[in-house]
């Protein structure tokens, strides 16, 4: 395809409720939307950086300006270019993984609506529904959050992930299993809150029984994961630490964990996602879909990443209503605690012009 212009879309959603993590408090949800148009049509991709730098180097200016100067720019001058090109095209441009697999995205959301495929079918996904687990923020009262997790289950939740940082963690997980139970489905996310001096206190969560614990330390110290998974029970399961497929492949050897966390947003994209995916699988490591509070463009694409056969965990790919009162697309349904997988061209949805008009804070366009 030959690409004719890029837009990029700012955009700005309240969320229905504050989320807390050991990294801040989000009360609403500022997005980048990268849209790329052809002679055959257009296609669109979402860039998860958040507004600030606490969870990951990347942040929404930084990720507009790389895309603006360096990236599209690669892109415009190519004759001709595929989804599986982008990334060698933009491998001059270190770093900014969030940025460039907006861009790829949003090619590949192109090429396959030409195709007639969708975006299941490209990535070779076979299911046609996926089940969704939801992400529990943290609380100010237990009580609070026992009340938080009951509302989920009874909405069909399959999985309860629940934010833990120091000082909340033993007593909060505590209580959500006593009060629902060893069959529940339980999982704990640090988001890299703890140190290695901390492992004694992690071991405590041992006997709760949990699905796995997720990124309890640094993003950098996969040794010290290594010899956490020596000394708990408990699953270690990477997040931030995994951002390519060698890196995947580099923890599995190391013993750093026993599960993996795939975001595309994160490791550059839907392409290497499928890598990730792959490599753990060929080391019998099971894999999940996290979510970064995508609209319903990412959430999209993720349905059809965890459709993938070694995307044997629940992921966070909650229906829309779980951060927002209206999305941006037709809205994600819970059904049965599962979310379908959209099987029309591309990724399947588009965003509804009058709800993107109402939210959009600027766009640029680059030829």
């Amino acid at each position: 395809m030959k690409i004719e212009r890029v837009s990029l879309r700012r955009i700005r959603l309240p969320l229905v409720a504050p989320f807390r993590t050991s990294l801040g408090v989000e009360h609403e949800r500022p997005a980048l939307l990268v849209q790329v148009t052809t002679a055959e049509g257009e296609g669109w991709g979402e860039c998860v950086a958040g507004a600030d730098a606490s969870y990951s180097s990347e942040y929404l200016e930084g990720a507009e300006d790389v895309l603006r100067r360096h990236l599209v720019p690669r892109l415009l001058a190519t004759d001709s270019v595929s989804a599986h090109a982008v990334a060698p095209l933009l491998a001059a441009v270190k770093g900014h993984r969030m940025a460039k697999a907006a861009l790829e995205t949003a090619v590949l959301d192109a090429e396959l609506r030409a195709l007639g495929i969708s975006f299941a079918t490209g990535l070779g996904a076979l299911a046609t529904r996926v089940p969704s687990g939801v992400s529990v923020g943290i609380m100010d009262s237990v009580p609070e959050l026992l009340d938080a997790v009951e509302t989920y289950l009874a909405q069909g939740y399959r999985r309860i992930k629940l934010k833990i940082e120091p000082g909340w963690d033993v007593v909060p997980v505590r209580a959500v299993r006593e009060r629902f139970g060893d069959d529940l489905l339980l999982q704990a996310d640090a988001n890299a809150a703890y140190s290695r001096a901390d492992a004694p206190l992690l071991a405590r969560l041992d006997e709760f029984g949990l699905l796995l614990l997720e990124q309890p330390l640094d993003e950098e110290d996969l040794l010290g994961h290594a010899a956490l998974a020596r000394r708990l029970t408990t699953p270690i399961c990477l997040d931030e630490s995994v951002v390519s497929a060698r890196s995947a492949a580099d923890a599995i050897a190391l013993g750093a964990c026993h599960v993996v966390n795939v975001k595309p947003g994160r490791v550059g994209g839907y392409l290497e996602a499928r890598r990730i995916h792959d490599v753990c699988a060929a080391s019998g490591i099971p894999v999940w879909c996290g979510g970064m509070l995508e609209t319903g463009l990412g959430r999209a694409g993720n349905a059809a990443l965890a459709a993938l056969p070694n995307f044997t965990l629940p992921g966070d790919i909650s229906a829309s209503d779980r951060y927002y009162a209206t999305d941006i697309t037709e809205p994600f349904v819970l059904k049965d605690g599962h979310l379908e997988v959209p099987d029309g061209p591309g990724l399947g949805v588009a965003p509804l012009p009058d709800v993107l008009a109402a939210v959009t804070t600027a766009v640029s366009e680059v030829r």
